[in-house]
C-alpha cells in the first residue's frame, strides 16, 4: 500500500479516507489544440476525479521535498510559470510529463514508480494538472 499517493475506486471512498484534504494529480482531457488560458482556467477543472491520484494534506511537505525539483515549471491559472504551487493550479504538458518520467526513472524518489504508472497511463492527453488544496 502506498504512504504518499493515493487512488480511490469511489469519491465516497475518498471522502472517507480523509475528506478533501488532498492535492490532486489529474488528466487535461481537453481537446488538442485548446489554449493555455482556457487550459488554467478555474471553469476547466472538475475536481475529484476517479482516475486521479491524490497526495493527503499531511504529506504535502514530503512530496515537494521528494518531487518539487522534478514536477516544476508549471503554468499557473494566471499564465505565469513556475515551482509546484501546493495551493493552486499547476499545468504540465504532454512533453513536460515525458521529460519528468525520465528524471523519475533517474532519481528513483520514493513511490516513483506509482507516478511513472500514471503518467504512462495518461499519455493520450495534453498533460496534467497538479490542484493544490
Amino acid at each position: 500500500m502506498s504512504l504518499l499517493f493515493h487512488s480511490f475506486q469511489s469519491q465516497a471512498e475518498r471522502r472517507e479516507f480523509g475528506g478533501s484534504d488532498f492535492i490532486e494529480i489529474q488528466y487535461c482531457r481537453l481537446p488538442k489544440g485548446t489554449s493555455i488560458r482556457e487550459i488554467v482556467s478555474v471553469d476547466a477543472i472538475k475536481d475529484w476525479k476517479d482516475d486521479s491520484l491524490y497526495i493527503f494534506g499531511d504529506n504535502m511537505d514530503l512530496f515537494y521535498q521528494n518531487y518539487g525539483d522534478i514536477i516544476t515549471d508549471g503554468v499557473y491559472c494566471n499564465g505565469d510559470r513556475g515551482p509546484m504551487d501546493l495551493c493552486g493550479i499547476n499545468f504540465y504538458s504532454k512533453d513536460q510529463a515525458t521529460d519528468m518520467l525520465k528524471r523519475l526513472a533517474e532519481e528513483r524518489p520514493p513511490e516513483y514508480q506509482i507516478l511513472c504508472r500514471w503518467l504512462q497511463a495518461g499519455e493520450q492527453y495534453l498533460g496534467f494538472y497538479l490542484l493544490g488544496v
